[in-house]
């Protein structure tokens, strides 16, 4: 049954907290009853009262996100195509800055690493994506204590082994992979480009990489999944709803389309704060990012990670894993364990690993690294019967910017590395074709190394290639990295107003 017709000036009437109706890709929806639900606050939904809020809508929003979460009675009906005006986009300084910007992106085959996507990536962001994707917990120490983790740990090289032939590929979670690195998940893909996580579903099918699907994710879930080639292995990451039956039905969905495994993010009861992002008052234009209108013990200005993040229940305890066991058959995996206490208790709770993640320094500040934390959770694990178990996943994530970093990581008892951040600032710099040059760069990188450490396949990187005695030191002991604090922006203070 077709919808009714709608004309503009009927939703423009409807322009109040009393009657708040919104265009949406041409389509009108009544969202007075959900102004004080949004997770992002009232005000920025009511700056659209009665008008088309679509190019506010997609960039943090996945398609479906309105059509799920209004009940079809508030779907008022589509727009009348005669009586919509068109108005010319207007040109602003910040998109000639930024279309500069991305004409002067020098061409694929001048990009030599991974940091060279990130510089580029922050060249051509909008200034609130950059700070949305970079930004780290309080005084961003973990998000730079995980790059300067591997710098203290260092190769012992075997030599005089025929290395002409190396392979690094390897199995993660029953799944094959071309490389020992999945794609982990990073949220709001449309902030840094139109096509956002499917750029990185397109350029996993092509070159046998497993993507990791987020729940705020910019695309929708079946959006992501459909881009995928036929058996691409993929996995979800789960933000834990409050509503347990909205949980049930989206992990049962995912399984009923293909995914592989549940990685659980036990790490996030509350989003951290993220001070570069809360600084871009990135929900609101006057500075005050009503998270939660009407709750007076929230912070008005915490930027869009707060805005996304409202549904998440922070009463997840380890009492619930037995329910995630009954609805599921996927592998479960514990995203954010951090201690050797905790991964004892998750290999006793009977799921089927843990990622040794600290959100990629946006959460606890001052925590330890995932690299630095693997050594001592290895050894506890180790209690508990013969290791490697084949059973059982370690998988290791953060900071990682070189294919060195991953078999360091293998070395010390990883079963697999995740790289979020990275293949973001790929695709945000070039799109699909950036995500593939990060895995061509990946996969030289591992080809070199493997030949200069004398290991001719995955099974012959062993504890004895490296030397980790430095790890938990953290005075002076490494050079610094340059090219990684060529792109890092140091955190401001509060700038007084100019008002000369």
């Amino acid at each position: 049954m077709p919808l009714p017709s709608v004309s503009t000036q009927t939703v423009a009437e409807h322009n109040s907290r009393q009657s708040c109706w919104i265009i949406v890709h041409s389509k009108v929806y009544d969202v007075t009853d959900f102004l004080d639900e949004h997770p992002g606050g009232s005000k920025i939904i009511l700056k659209y009262a009665g008008a088309d809020a679509t190019d506010a809508y997609d960039p943090i929003h996945p398609p479906d996100a309105i059509t799920t979460n209004l009940p079809i009675e508030k779907h008022i009906g589509a727009v009348d195509p005669q009586t919509v005006v068109k108005v010319a986009k207007q040109v602003t300084e910040e998109d000639r800055r930024r279309q500069a910007m991305l004409d002067a992106r020098p061409p694929l085959d001048e990009i030599i690493n991974l940091h060279d996507l990130e510089a580029v990536a922050k060249a051509v962001l909008p200034p609130k994506a950059w700070a949305y994707y970079s930004s780290g917990g309080d005084d961003e120490i973990t998000i730079r204590e995980n790059r300067a983790s591997f710098q203290r740990v260092w190769f012992r090289p075997r030599v005089l082994r025929d290395v002409s032939r190396v392979d690094w590929s390897t199995t993660i979670l029953g799944q094959k992979s071309s490389m020992p690195v999945y794609i982990s998940a990073t949220a709001l893909g449309k902030l840094g480009h139109p096509d956002g996580e499917l750029n990185l579903t397109r350029a996993a099918g092509k070159h046998g990489v497993i993507q990791m699907i987020p729940t705020l994710a910019s695309c929708s879930f079946d959006e992501i999944i459909d881009a995928a080639q036929p058996g691409q292995p993929q996995f979800l990451q789960l933000y834990v709803n409050r509503d347990r039956e909205i949980t049930r039905r989206y992990v049962q969905h995912a399984q009923k389309r293909g995914v592989k495994a549940l990685f659980i993010t036990v790490d996030a009861p509350q989003l951290g704060r993220r001070e570069k992002d809360m600084r871009m008052k990135a929900v609101d234009d006057n500075g005050t990012a009503k998270v939660q209108d009407g709750q007076s013990d929230v912070k008005k200005d915490q930027g869009v990670s707060r805005a996304i993040s409202s549904f998440i229940d922070p009463s997840l305890s380890w009492k619930d894993i037995p329910w995630f066991r009954s609805i599921t058959t996927m592998p479960i995996i514990l995203k954010g364990v951090a201690t050797p206490e905790d991964a004892l208790m998750a290999y006793d709770a009977g799921v089927q690993g843990i990622v040794l993640s600290n959100h990629g320094g946006r959460q606890l500040d001052t925590s330890f690294s995932g690299l630095e934390n693997l050594p001592p959770i290895i050894a506890a694990l180790k209690t508990r019967g013969p290791w490697p178990n084949p059973n059982f996943s370690v998988f290791v994530d953060g900071g990682v910017r070189r294919a060195s970093d991953v078999l360091k990581a293998l070395a010390l008892g990883a079963t697999a590395v995740g790289v979020g951040r990275a293949f973001m600032y790929a695709f945000c710099a070039y799109g699909q074709e950036g995500v593939e040059k990060a895995f061509q760069l990946l996969n030289d990188e591992f080809e070199m190394n493997m030949r200069l450490i004398g290991a001719r396949n995955l099974s012959e990187i062993v504890p004895e290639m490296v030397d980790a005695s430095a790890l938990h030191s953290r005075v002076g002991l490494s050079p610094p990295d340059n090219l990684y604090l060529n792109t890092y922006q140091p955190l401001s203070t509060a700038q007084l107003k100019n008002k000369l």
